[in-house]
């Protein structure tokens, strides 16, 4: 289709200017026709190509992304306004996003500032997990298809190549071949296996890595055979290329870049978890490495590869589910060892059903008790010691297969202090104790396990204290510093302040 003039009309819509003409479809600013005020933010006409020399996955991928858009919703896609008729003129009205692509970053300085990385990735990874609960896997996330708004939040533009799992996968069905960005596309895609979300983790590891390193992890293949070699090569470790790379960062990085899916984060909020988190990265020899992987390792990798059969993937929201991050609120105020003793084995229930799920353990240190240390302890060595009684709590519930991370927080307002960190790191799960007072105190004062049930974002499991050695009676716990916890009296005052061993934003 040739492009439309600026001032032609489109089934009421004036085109104004071109801003910008693609390999698959050229994109307008418009506006209504007749004078009437638009929806309350600027739009964007979608005009795919079709002229005779281009491909049906033009036609296909337009279908495709008009089905899907409208079935999406939040800050992370642009807002759907209306849709042409296929056999008229096909065309697709969106919200127009203000911002930058990523390839606006590739295009800058090189190399990327280090501190811009973890940022840049974690909102690329808040976007995909946002859309994987909506049952889409985008399938092609690449830097032009990444938007950055001002506040630094990524918005994820062209879902004419995605999969929605309650729709017909219309590209699957009639292409019958890999379908993606050859730079980008996973293992997995390349065999043809489409509604993975982890594909689109691979996908951000390929951008995190150019970021990191100014290059492509696999170049850019234009055959079959050369798209085939991510299925067991690795690239080259970002650290060799860039020395100032921290550890931490390539572990991630090459976690993403996993061939095999199952060994790739099995989430896009376990990605971000761990961008926004850096010191609570494990680093295993993925992250130390410089000389790159043996040859004996892909050779058996090759092997593997050349009969492996990827199977069908589950629903998307399904599979995110299955691999939750659970947060357990620990009180370190007048709390029993049959508190505990309580917490931990609801979380040992809620971890033993969920495999791959990854615990995140939280207290929350009241301003006052910082403020009124004793004076020969910093605020660091109160933070080391609330730390300490954290991990040797937890530690019993450090097994394979699960994460475990520990965070002190600092807040007056203990209940919004957990409420944020919840929504600012995916939290699909929270644990924590019951309310001490009585049913009765509880209709005139709001506790904190109240005000966090109400105001969730996600499941609550709240627990009762159990008995099972009554021994002990009511000692508080020996590990446990004497205040600062919360408890039902905590009073709203200052935002959370998170310390220096957590690094990522809170939401």
């Amino acid at each position: 289709m040739k492009l439309l003039e600026p001032g032609a009309e489109l089934d009421g819509f004036t085109i104004e200017e071109c801003i910008h003409s693609g390999g698959m479809a050229h994109i307008y600013r418009v506006v209504y026709a007749d004078g009437r005020p638009g929806p309350g933010f600027a739009m964007a006409m979608k005009v795919p190509r079709m002229t005779a020399g281009d491909g049906a996955e033009n036609i296909v991928s337009f279908e495709v992304e008009c089905q899907i858009l409208q079935a999406l919703h939040g800050s992370t896609v642009p807002r759907f306004v209306a849709a042409g008729d296929l056999q008229r003129v096909p065309y697709l009205v969106m919200e127009y996003v203000p911002g930058v692509t990523l390839q606006h970053w590739l295009d800058g300085p090189q190399p990327v500032a280090l501190d811009a990385i973890p940022k840049l990735g974690t909102a690329m990874a808040r976007a995909a997990h946002a859309l994987h609960q909506q049952n889409t896997v985008h399938l092609d996330l690449k830097p032009a298809n990444v938007l950055f708004r001002e506040d630094g939040s990524a918005v994820l533009l062209d879902f004419g190549l995605s999969c929605h799992a309650h729709y017909p996968d219309l590209l699957a069905e009639q292409l019958r071949k890999a379908v993606g960005s050859p730079a980008w596309i996973a293992p997995e895609q390349v065999v043809g296996v489409r509604g993975d979300p982890r594909s689109d983790v691979f996908a951000i590891g390929v951008m995190l890595y150019q970021l990191c390193t100014g290059e492509l992890p696999f170049g850019e293949p234009q055959t079959t055979a050369g798209l085939r070699q991510r299925l067991w090569m690795d690239p080259t470790p970002p650290r060799k290329l860039r020395a100032d790379l921290p550890a931490w960062l390539q572990e991630v990085v090459l976690r993403c870049l996993e061939p095999e899916a199952a060994r790739r984060y099995p989430s896009a909020a376990h990605l971000a978890f761990d961008l926004s988190h850096p010191t609570q990265v494990h680093i295993t020899r993925r992250g130390t490495n410089t000389v790159g992987t043996p040859l004996r390792t892909h050779f058996k990798r090759w092997l593997k590869a050349a009969g492996m059969h990827y199977q069908p993937s589950p629903v998307p929201s399904r599979q995110v589910q299955e691999v939750p991050i659970v947060m357990v609120a620990v009180p370190h105020k007048d709390v029993t060892d049959a508190t505990l003793y309580s917490l931990r084995e609801a979380v040992a229930r809620a971890l033993g059903t969920r495999p791959g799920a990854r615990l995140a353990c939280v207290t929350v240190v009241s301003g006052s008790a910082t403020s009124t240390a004793d004076e020969d302890q910093s605020e660091t060595q109160v933070h080391r010691r609330h730390l300490a009684a954290l991990r040797q709590w937890a530690q019993p519930l450090d097994h394979p297969g699960h994460q475990t991370s520990c965070h002190v927080l600092e807040s007056g307002d203990v209940a919004q202090a957990l409420l944020d960190y919840a929504r600012g790191n995916h939290v699909s799960v929270i644990v924590m104790g019951a309310a001490t007072h009585g049913l009765l105190t509880q209709r005139f004062v709001a506790t904190v396990p109240i005000k966090v049930a109400m105001d969730a974002p996600c499941t609550v499991i709240l627990v009762k204290q159990s008995l099972p050695f009554e021994q002990l009676g009511d000692v508080p716990h020996p590990t446990q510093p004497p205040a600062g916890g919360y408890s039902d009296s905590d009073a709203d005052s200052a935002a959370p302040k998170l310390y220096g061993d957590d690094l990522g934003p809170l939401g």
